[in-house]
């Protein structure tokens, strides 16, 4: 084979390499929601199903989106935890938390589902979901007459980004997160290093530029085998916040598992928290 030829299929080989490459960020920008966000409308167990007392509620967003959320109350209980859930599934796959709070916390707890999700009308979106997150907190501070000073916001994973945010918004206790990223640029380059997409997403939940404004007690936590959310992440998102805060590995704890993973020493360290803030 002739020099010229090698060249020419040298630059064939470039060609198609760089089209699926371009084809590639196409794609992951025209689904970008879909990568994002995995609704589940159905929902596979209720309160009733494993007798937890509940209020089934209906809230109003700002921008008039029905929502749907259930509220677990508990008389005696001196704090309220609003649970901003992740991008996956819907309130009814939360039901073990919700159990064990009540068990391990003695605490009340509110869950919803961010539009799209579950029995909550619309799609969601990174603007959406924070304004579902302050539809969540204006039912618990007037439909329930919970005093700000009793309410705990708790995000998970995406969820984390949306308690943030309302954190930054409305009088609050104290915030929680768990396996929280600090932006989805971020986390696309983590998952897609091949990928020069992260500077061309539209979707930022952008936790790392907002988490040194909160002004409330903070406690991250993150497992130590995340494989979704680098544990790095979660760590930089601590560095980067203000005093008082904790940070606590959940020794063998992936993505999901959080929470039984980490066994008692997670509940201990959840009970050490609220403790502090009375």
């Amino acid at each position: 084979m002739t020099a010229t030829r090698i060249l020419a299929a040298g630059r064939r080989v470039l060609i198609m390499a760089l089209a699926v490459a371009v084809g590639l960020v196409v794609l992951v920008l025209l689904f970008e929601e879909k990568l994002i966000y995995f609704p589940l409308r159905e929902m596979e167990v209720t309160p009733a199903d494993l007798a937890l007392p509940f209020e089934d509620c209906w809230l109003t967003a700002e921008d008039g989106a029905r929502l749907h959320g259930w509220f677990f109350p508990l008389e005696g209980a001196h704090f309220t935890v609003l649970i901003c859930h992740g991008n996956a599934g819907n309130i009814s796959h939360r039901l073990d938390r919700v159990l064990l709070m009540r068990a391990r916390l003695a605490t009340e707890v509110m869950l919803f589902d961010y539009r799209g999700y579950g029995r909550s009308e619309g799609r969601p979106g990174e603007q959406e979901t924070y304004r579902d997150g302050r539809a969540a907190y204006q039912f618990l501070i007037g439909r329930r007459q919970v005093a700000p000073e009793r309410l705990i916001l708790f995000g998970e994973s995406l969820g984390a980004a949306v308690a943030l945010q309302l954190a930054l918004e409305v009088p609050v206790k104290a915030l929680v997160l768990e396996s929280a990223f600090t932006s989805i640029p971020d986390l696309a380059r983590a998952i897609y290093p091949f990928l020069p997409v992260w500077s061309l997403l539209r979707t930022r939940y952008d936790n790392l530029a907002k988490i040194a404004e909160i002004d409330v007690p903070l406690l991250v936590m993150h497992g130590n085998r995340d494989g979704t959310v680098p544990f790095e992440q979660g760590k930089r998102l601590f560095e980067a916040a203000p005093e008082p805060k904790r940070f606590y590995a959940i020794s063998g704890a992936g993505h999901n598992d959080t929470f039984f993973a980490g066994g008692e020493a997670y509940w201990r360290v959840w009970k050490q928290f609220l403790e502090s803030l009375y």
